[in-house]
């Protein structure tokens, strides 16, 4: 009876990650380099509405905001401006409003 409780316990533990997988893949990650040489990576999730950035070396998460075109985020002292048409901008620290555009990967 044991071996059949270790089987059953070892397949419910592999079905319920299943779904965490696939949630796992619903994730997109861009590396933006701003014109002030800060440089940041921001990922965002499907079933989540907020932006998660590493700025500076840090974590921050940001709230999507109201935005007359395209979308607006902020948190921390940190907001993300990604409009529909133009340059992303990102005011941080103090800093001035900067213009920051995505980073290509290079193909494999």
């Amino acid at each position: 009876m044991g071996r059949h409780k270790a089987i059953v316990l070892t397949v419910s533990m592999l079905v319920g990650a299943l779904p965490g997988a696939r949630q796992a893949d619903a994730q997109t990650f861009q590396t933006y380099r701003c014109a002030d040489g800060t440089q940041f990576i921001v990922g965002f999730y499907d079933y989540d509405k907020r932006a998660f950035l590493q700025i500076d070396g840090e974590p921050v998460t940001l709230a999507k905001r109201l935005a007359v075109s395209g979308a607006r985020y902020s948190g921390a002292g940190v907001t993300l401006r990604i409009p529909k048409t133009g340059p992303a901008t990102v005011k941080h620290l103090n800093r001035p409003v900067t213009a920051c555009a995505v980073v290509e990967k290079p193909g494999i």
